[in-house]
């Protein structure tokens, strides 16, 4: 089954946010191509009609720019998430650029933001986010192993990819963070080394969405990693290596 991509109208897409920190969230996306295997996501389903798998459909909301841009006007003064609930960053937005155009208004009025994506396709946006006054961007990276990666996130970006859109953010003077959420298999102390350049702070995750994944640990005898002991123990080797920056834990 291909990817079915159906374009939808809307009237709102600037809603209340329930996350930490954040006053507003901003999803131009219904569903998302990375069809991650831990995805809580997918809860959408059951509010959308949709009956294909996971990764399999993307709903693109057309009319979020010029929705946004009506609401935006009314709204009070806060902080927005890009990406809370599905990636803005996923391969489609090279097509219908409507994260970039969502930006675009948001520029404007210049509210806080915080872009949380797994796709080095922030980059083209650079443009646009160095003009904000206060911008923050996270990459989610879940594991310093590629096989790892290809088994939880199947069609997510390579970790080096993510990696490498860390560090370019990094030097253009980008408030940068690394979200280790959800805590997948890795080396930790390899990942730190990779990131800890690059990262001013880091979010750890250290839920495992053990109901959706966890025939995957038994299969591939990877149990251990359901245990909370060893999550914290990873948890402690993170803060070990972050000790000098902000670290995080949800």
């Amino acid at each position: 089954m291909g990817l079915i991509i159906k374009e939808i109208k809307v009237k709102s897409v600037l809603t209340k946010s329930g996350i930490p920190g954040a006053d507003y969230c901003i999803n131009p996306y219904v569903g998302c191509f990375h069809g991650c295997r831990y995805c809580y996501a997918t809860f959408m389903k059951r509010f959308t009609n949709h009956t294909e798998p996971w990764g399999k459909f993307v709903d693109v909301k057309i009319s979020a720019p010029e929705v946004l841009e009506k609401q935006i006007k009314r709204a009070a003064r806060g902080s927005i998430i890009i990406s809370s609930v599905t990636d803005a960053y996923q391969p489609i937005e090279a097509r219908y650029k409507l994260t970039r155009k969502c930006l675009e208004v948001l520029l404007h009025h210049q509210f806080s933001i915080d872009i949380l994506t797994k796709s080095p396709l922030v980059l083209r946006d650079m443009d646009l986010i160095k003009r904000f006054k206060d911008i923050s961007v996270g990459i989610t990276i879940t594991t310093d192993d590629e096989g790892m990666r290809k088994v939880f996130e199947p069609n997510a970006p390579s970790i080096s990819a993510r990696v490498n859109a860390l560090k370019k953010l990094h030097e253009n003077g980008i408030a940068t963070y690394a979200f280790i959420g959800p805590v997948l298999p890795m080396n930790p102390e390899a990942l730190t080394e990779r990131i800890k350049p690059y990262a001013d702070s880091i979010i750890i995750d250290r839920m495992n969405y053990m109901s959706k994944t966890v025939r995957i640990y038994r299969q591939l005898k990877l149990e251990r990693w359901l245990e909370d002991a060893f999550i914290e123990n990873i948890i402690y080797i993170f803060k070990k290596g972050f000790a000098k920056k902000p670290v995080s834990i949800c």
